[in-house]
């Protein structure tokens, strides 16, 4: 008896045939949050790729990836940062440009892995084995810190570390220590902050924070948002500082910076690293109003009442002190230009959290699951719309959105064209709590 399976009633033979699907249901997922990305100097790492900072993985990785210990208080911002984010992207500005420290000890040459001033902190130490008297114990040390020991005999077996490349021929020379010298960094330029944007456009992330000071740098950022936002598709946002002049519900602007519980002050470009990776990390049901920065006991510098509400109505993200710590006094973004089409629920991050998850999520989706593979009529697009109203629900459940009706409030219809299909969607954010007016009568 023949069998498989059928797409038409047309079998000749005999036999059975058996199609089997499951039950249609949603494929889409709300997307997960929690990536920053930063273009910043740095004084070792990959000059020419994304380095991922994992925070699974942070606290082991840290050192080889970018060369120092998580706790080292010369990286306080980026393990700040990694404090809130689950994934940081970083691309060395002036990394193309560094110079590797080396140094030569009797015929062997050592060469730090990546060019920069952190690899002149290395040193290389030679000794006797005391086991073996043909064999020397070669150690590779940063701070002080033994890293790699390898026991060899001759230069050839050597093998490169996560730190240094070896080099020569011959036999080894004892040495109590040699430190690698020449190492410079080199200069971030305007070409070095456009490859960064570039490298990031083809990474997932959720935020880009620019902790860089220059006009120039601040210009190029929101433009590259914009075309993200706009003309890519891509709902992605930026933090920088004192730059309200962006008005882009994309772009927030960061006035001031903190004081720390051990009495250091954080400038604003500093403090940027944290801010961006709690923007990233914040879900679509979470506003940043008045959130703890951790650590932090005042704001840098304490703005009056009046500079506050001006700062803000000029569309700056401020720091405040209340109750010993230093707060965000509203998580709001630079748009200012409100219209008759985005009015002044446009300047809260937690809404436009929301908006950017639904264009995002719902283009996945589409993307994924739909794009080339469902028919455009009827029971496609009814597939389309109970895929989406599973989504929205989604978020109606965990209070991102409300009064969502799947009746009313979504439109899956055929577009212009035969492959074309126009929605309308109808939705209303959920905003937090931030003023209570309140009358009081004393009887």
């Amino acid at each position: 008896m023949a069998g498989g399976t059928w797409t038409t009633q047309n079998k000749v033979r005999p036999g059975v045939y058996i199609n089997f699907k499951s039950q249609a249901q949603a494929l889409g997922t709300l997307g997960e949050r929690g990536v920053a990305a930063f273009p910043a100097p740095l004084p070792w790492g990959d000059p020419e790729n994304v380095i991922v900072l994992e925070a699974a993985e942070y606290a082991d990785k840290a050192l080889e990836l970018i060369g120092f210990r998580a706790e080292d208080a010369r990286i306080r911002h980026i393990t700040a940062a990694m404090s809130h984010a689950s994934k940081v992207l970083l691309y060395r500005l002036g990394g193309t440009g560094a110079v590797k420290a080396k140094v030569t000890v009797g015929a062997l040459m050592a060469t730090a892995k990546w060019g920069g001033t952190r690899g002149n902190d290395l040193q290389v130490v030679v000794q006797a084995n005391i086991d073996n008297v043909s064999a020397f114990d070669v150690k590779t040390l940063l701070d002080g810190e033994v890293l790699d020991t390898q026991t060899v005999t001759t230069i050839a077996d050597m093998a490169a570390n996560k730190f240094i490349d070896w080099s020569g021929t011959g036999a080894l020379t004892a040495s109590a220590g040699a430190s690698l010298i020449g190492g410079t960094d080199g200069t971030a330029s305007g070409a070095d902050f456009s490859a960064a944007l570039t490298a990031f456009e083809g990474k997932d992330y959720n935020v880009l924070g620019v902790p860089l000071t220059d006009s120039t740098s601040k210009q190029l950022a929101v433009a590259y948002i914009r075309r993200q936002r706009e003309d890519e598709g891509k709902k992605v946002a930026a933090v920088l500082v004192s730059y309200p002049a962006a008005d882009n519900e994309g772009v927030t602007s960061l006035k001031n910076g903190i004081i720390t519980s051990d009495g250091l002050q954080v400038s604003p470009e500093m403090l940027l690293w944290e801010v961006a990776a709690m923007a990233a990390a914040a879900e679509v049901n979470e506003s940043l109003t008045y959130r703890a920065i951790p650590n932090a006991v005042d704001a840098f510098p304490r703005l009056t009442n009046t500079e506050t509400i001006a700062a803000l109505n000029n569309g700056e993200l401020v720091i405040s002190a209340a109750n010993g710590q230093a707060v965000i006094e509203q998580d709001i973004n630079t748009f200012k230009s409100l219209t008759p089409d985005k009015g002044k629920a446009f300047r809260k991050n937690r809404v436009v959290r929301v908006l950017d998850s639904i264009a995002n999520d719902m283009k996945r989706t589409f993307d994924n699951f739909y794009i080339g593979k469902i028919d455009n009529n009827a029971s496609g697009r009814n597939l389309l719309k109970g895929e989406y109203i599973s989504y929205l629900d989604t978020l109606t459940g965990i209070n991102a959105i409300q009064n969502f009706d799947s009746q009313t409030d979504l439109i899956v219809a055929a577009g212009s064209e035969a492959d074309a299909v126009l929605i309308d969607l109808y939705i209303q954010p959920v905003d937090s709590i931030e003023k209570i007016y309140m009358n009081v009568e004393v009887k």
